[in-house]
């Protein structure tokens, strides 16, 4: 079926349904960014491929509400389709309530999968649809009934990542979650969310590309602690001793009956953000619920010692297979060899692979070549595969998974001689790199109240990038992971000692190309005074920053000793285990400036 022939497939079975308007949002059950092959119900309707994006179609009109990472992707992909592309965050851009508000009538219907909507913006969307009269329908999967070929729930295998990895045990990690639903005044938590579940329980899989995570279910309480999975997908063994641990196993479907029988006046924790509206509605009305960032989401955050020296050398092997790489790169275009965008990020996949303990990449490379490098999340096909050559520059963002420590980084390098606009655009966003490495604020900051450290040098040029500047990294986990944040946005997440997060400033302009400079950072302790404890950020990343496009009198003192300094970290960490061809190509790309 065409784009369209789906559109109007979808449109005959609203009619039937009475459902005036549907929402396909591009999640799953779990609310993941990266969602298995069964749930990817946006993208067959659309035909965009994009991590974020939500899809409206009515009687007579289909649209798309992305960000501005995929505005450039999603207007070359809904060509033709008979789907809107709307701009979100711009001023002209309704809402999507405001959308059905403006095409709805008072008496109609919309309709969506209460399993890949949220609790909070079900209860949002609800509360604006009502102001006019219009019903929200969340009982009902109108894409199941037209999509014929949907792939099943993913069956694969789990692993258990040992206490040596994980520095905690099942039961350890199950006590300190009781304990904070205890200060709660919950009697049970209901979670939701994949890397939650793995952190929880120790687990990994690969039912989601780039997450290592099992398609589960849990609850959490004293009393009793339940994992909902398939069955077919641990061994005895693990079930053996997760039984052991204190967990009780039951069918990946048995999670909405099961909360269907909790006796009335049961204390309920969850998080409206992170659980799907379908399992909310299967708690029974008389329970008491508790909404707030879940005691697992908040622990999994801050990691323990054990988890961050597995950063540290999850970050010497990404340090040894980027400057592998690198010289790669650099090699074919001296020797003229044919590059291109598919080809390098195949390169740097296998290199990573040929590390000790990797899974895989932690995202799909973007690997943009000039004016590419303007989309923000670019994702090169065979039909924008783009030959790379010695000209211009070439911004690489990558990540890879592995069993101690998942990882995230940004380089923009120069392919050729780079113009006087390019230096001074990469020495900008370097400057915010650095802006987020130095900073030291005092305990109890919000990531909002820094994000100005990332972009005064741009704001002074008139300069902006949309998205944020830091995100959270989970620990063999998924490389987007929260609650805390650094961005112009609101979070009320404070930073902590242990949390791990990325440091990507960025700039674009379109149909030239992009830059960004990424690290990921560890929140530490930095000092007391008689003003309270500081904290700041140790730079984990190890890979060399191209010093060919920065323009050293744009640097103050200490941006200039800061880079000089992390250039020799990064030969210090890097060099014992390069070749010596390798340690002096190295030791040129960190020389003091």
């Amino acid at each position: 079926m065409s784009i369209q022939e789906r559109l109007e497939a979808l449109r005959e079975t609203m009619k039937r349904h009475g459902t005036d308007a549907c929402i396909i949002p591009g999640s799953d059950p779990h609310l993941s960014e990266y969602v298995p092959a069964r749930w990817k119900s946006r993208e067959w309707i659309s035909g965009f491929t994009g991590s974020a994006g939500t899809v409206v179609v009515t009687t007579v009109k289909a649209g798309l509400w992305t960000d501005s990472r995929y505005f450039l992707q999603a207007a070359g992909q809904l060509k033709g389709t008979g789907i809107d592309l709307y701009k979100l965050a711009l001023p002209e851009t309704p809402s999507i309530h405001d959308f059905l508000l403006h095409e709805l009538k008072e008496g109609q219907t919309v309709g969506l999968d209460g399993q890949s909507y949220s609790v909070a913006d079900t209860r949002n969307l609800d509360k604006k649809l009502t102001k006019k009269g219009i019903k929200l329908n969340t009982s009902v999967d109108l894409i199941d009934e037209i999509w014929a070929d949907r792939p099943a729930v993913p069956m694969n295998k789990i692993f258990e990542l040992p206490v040596e990895i994980t520095g905690q045990s099942v039961r350890d990690k199950l006590d300190a979650i009781n304990n904070k639903l205890h200060q709660a005044g919950a009697d049970c938590l209901v979670l939701c969310a994949l890397d939650e579940i793995a952190w929880t329980f120790n687990i990994r899989g690969n039912d989601v590309i780039y997450n290592p995570v099992a398609i589960s279910y849990a609850f959490v309480s004293e009393d009793e602690t339940v994992l909902f999975i398939s069955p077919e997908k641990l061994t005895p063994e693990m079930a053996e001793h997760l039984k052991q641990e204190g967990v009780i196993l039951a069918g990946y479907n048995k999670m909405m009956p099961y909360l269907a029988q909790l006796p009335e006046k049961t204390t309920v924790f969850i998080d409206p953000a992170r659980t799907n509206a379908a399992l909310f509605n299967a708690i029974p009305k008389g329970c008491e619920i508790i909404e707030a960032i879940t005691p697992a989401n908040h622990l999994k955050s801050i990691k323990n010692k054990v988890e961050t020296e597995g950063f540290r050398n999850a970050l010497v092997k990404d340090g040894i297979a980027l400057t592998r790489f690198y010289i790669w790169l650099e090699k074919q275009l001296d020797e003229g060899n044919r590059v291109t965008e598919l080809s390098s990020t195949e390169k740097l996949s296998a290199l990573r692979a040929e590390q000790p303990l990797h899974i895989s990449d932690s995202f799909n490379t973007i690997c943009g070549y000039g004016p590419h490098g303007a989309i923000v999340h670019y994702s090169a096909t065979p039909e924008t595969d783009a030959e790379i050559k010695p000209e211009g520059i070439l911004l690489m963002d990558s990540g890879g998974q592995y069993l101690n420590g998942t990882t995230d980084i940004t380089r923009t390098i120069a392919l050729g001689e780079p113009s006087e606009q390019m230096k001074k655009d990469f020495t900008r966003v370097l400057k915010g790199t650095i802006g987020i490495a130095k900073c030291k604020f005092p305990a109890g900051i919000r990531g909002c109240l820094i994000d100005a450290f990332a972009r005064k040098a741009l704001w002074d040029a008139g300069i902006q990038y949309l998205h944020g500047t830091c995100h959270g990294i989970g620990h063999c986990l998924n490389v987007h992971e929260g609650p805390q944040s650094i961005r112009m946005e609101e979070n009320p997440v404070i930073l902590e000692p242990g949390m791990v997060m990325s440091d990507e400033p960025a700039m674009y302009r379109e149909g030239q190309y992009g830059i960004r400079t990424e690290n990921m950072v560890l929140v530490i302790e930095d000092s007391e005074t008689e003003y309270g404890k500081f904290l700041t950020f140790e730079t984990l990343t190890l890979c060399y920053i191209d010093t060919r496009l920065v323009i050293p009198s744009m640097l103050s003192v200490r941006e200039h000793a800061w880079l000089n300094k992390y250039h020799q970290m990064v030969y210090d960490k890097l060099s014992p285990h390069l070749t010596e061809e390798e340690k002096t190509w190295l030791r040129e790309k960190t020389k003091e400036i």
